[in-house]
């Protein structure tokens, strides 16, 4: 097994708790798609998205920024394991400094998302990092056969 194969199952099996940054709540979208499954196998949920914050997605309340949403699970002593991204890569590099602040274990990026910067930081600070994959591809792929 290689260094990813390791990380991405143990982000799967580990995380319980997944901020979704750029959770849609357009049930076409492929955020959408990607955390039902999620949700579906077991995983609590957290949408973040500032557009849509205050609102529910997929029965959850979804907040503006991680910081708010960790706060928040704090109050109910839980803690966002991992951050899962759907955004332009552009934009990862204040998500990651806020999965590092908030003491996330990881931070995914999804398909098409790579910022090298960020990633080199959010690794530096101790998160498990994988970028440019499906966490529903992901799961089905490895998880899934082990059942």
């Amino acid at each position: 097994m290689d260094h990813t194969t390791d990380v991405i199952t143990k982000l799967l099996t580990e995380s319980r708790v997944i901020a979704v940054v750029g959770l849609s709540p357009n049930p076409e979208r492929p955020s959408h798609e990607v955390a039902r499954y999620l949700q579906h196998h077991g995983y609590r949920i957290i949408p973040v998205n500032p557009a849509a914050a205050g609102t529910q997605i997929l029965g959850e309340h979804c907040y503006a920024t991680l910081t708010l949403a960790a706060a928040a699970l704090a109050e109910q002593q839980l803690h966002i394991n991992l951050v899962d991204v759907f955004r332009k890569s552009e934009a990862v590099g204040p998500i990651a400094d806020e999965a590092i602040a908030i003491r996330a274990n990881g931070l995914w990026l999804q398909l098409g998302v790579v910022n090298q910067v960020a990633i080199d930081k959010a690794r530096a600070a101790g998160l498990a990092v994988v970028a440019d994959r499906c966490t529903k591809i992901e799961h089905a792929a490895r998880l899934m056969k082990m059942k």
